[in-house]
C-alpha cells in the first residue's frame, strides 16, 4: 500500500532529526566536489547544508515523495527531483549519466527492502575517489517500533496493515563489509542519541511522522482512532515522563562514510 509524507509533521522535530545528518557530513572529507546528490532529501532543510558547504557544486535533492519535493522547492540554489531511489541507482550500461562526487543518503535506505544488495549500484554512481555517506536508524528493536508492530498484528487491524511498508536496517559491520569488499575505505560507527521531548504523547508525535506513518495511513477512519489510543497508552508506559514532564527517547543510528577508490590509489597485491 502506498502512503504519503507530511513535511510539516516531519519538521516538528527538525533539530533532533537534523543532528545525525550534521554528524555524518562532518566525516566526509571532500574538498571541491563538482556534483553532490542527496537521496531521500525530504523537505530540503538538510540538503541546504550541502549547498552551503560546497558552494561551487551542483547540488541535487531527490525524493520519492511529491509532497516533500514541493516543500523543498522553497530552498533556492538546489535542483529538486521526484524519483525513486531504486530507479536512480539502476545501472547505466551506456554510461550516459555523469558520476557523482558526493552521494549522501540520510535516514532513507531503511525504507528500501534488501538495500544491502543495492549498495554496489549506488556506489557505481559515484566517481572514482568520490564519497558515499549514509545514515539509517538502528532502533527497530525498541518499544517505539515493537509496540506498533504488535498492535498492528492484532484483529481487527491486521487485515489492513499486513502489507504496509516497515523500515529495517543492518548493523554498521554489515555495511562496512560490503563496501570494503567493493574497494572502499570505510568509516562506520553507531551513536545512540538521547532526545529529550516534551508535550503530551511526544513519542507518538515523533513516530507518527516517520516509522509509524504507513501503518496509521493504512487503517480505515473508523479504526485509526482506536489504534492510536492504544498505541499512545503503551508508548506512555514504555517512555514515562519525569516530574517535569520530560520524556527521554533513546535513538540508535548507524553511520557509514565510504571513499571510493580513485584512479591513482595504490592497490596492494
Amino acid at each position: 500500500m502506498s502512503h504519503t509524507w507530511d513535511p510539516d509533521r516531519y519538521l516538528a522535530y527538525a533539530d533532533e532529526r537534523g543532528r545525525p545528518f550534521v554528524d555524518l557530513l562532518a566525516r566526509v572529507q571532500a574538498e571541491r566536489p563538482h556534483s553532490v546528490v542527496d537521496l531521500g532529501c525530504g523537505p530540503g532543510n538538510l540538503t541546504a547544508l550541502l549547498a552551503d558547504r560546497w558552494r561551487g557544486a551542483r547540488v541535487v535533492g531527490v525524493d520519492s515523495s511529491p509532497e516533500m519535493i514541493a516543500a523543498a522547492r522553497s530552498v533556492e540554489g538546489i535542483d529538486w527531483e521526484v524519483g525513486d531511489l531504486r530507479d536512480w541507482a539502476r545501472p547505466d550500461p551506456l554510461a550516459l549519466r555523469a558520476p557523482i562526487d558526493v552521494l549522501v543518503s540520510n535516514a532513507t535506505l531503511q525504507w528500501v527492502p534488501d538495500h544491502l544488495e543495492l549498495l554496489p549500484d549506488l556506489l557505481d554512481r559515484v566517481a572514482p575517489g568520490g564519497w558515499f555517506a549514509f545514515q539509517v536508524p538502528g532502533n527497530f528493536d525498541e518499544p517505539s517500533h515493537t509496540i506498533r508492530t504488535d498492535i498492528a498484528a492484532r484483529t481487527p487491524y491486521a487485515e489492513h496493515t499486513r502489507d504496509v511498508a516497515v523500515p529495517a536496517s543492518h548493523d554498521a559491520a554489515d555495511y562496512l563489509r560490503v563496501l570494503v569488499d567493493l574497494g572502499c575505505e570505510v568509516d562506520a560507527w553507531e551513536t545512540t542519541y538521547l532526545h529529550v521531548l516534551s508535550g503530551p504523547d511526544p513519542v507518538f508525535d515523533w513516530v507518527s511522522g516517520t516509522g509509524a506513518r504507513p501503518t496509521l495511513q493504512a487503517l480505515p477512519d473508523d479504526l485509526r482512532p482506536l489504534f492510536e489510543d492504544e498505541f499512545r497508552a503503551l508508548l506512555r508506559e514504555a517512555y514515562p515522563a519525569d516530574r517535569s514532564g520530560r520524556v527521554v527517547l533513546p535513538f540508535r543510528r548507524i553511520f557509514v562514510v565510504a571513499r571510493k577508490a580513485g584512479e591513482g590509489d595504490r592497490v596492494d597485491a
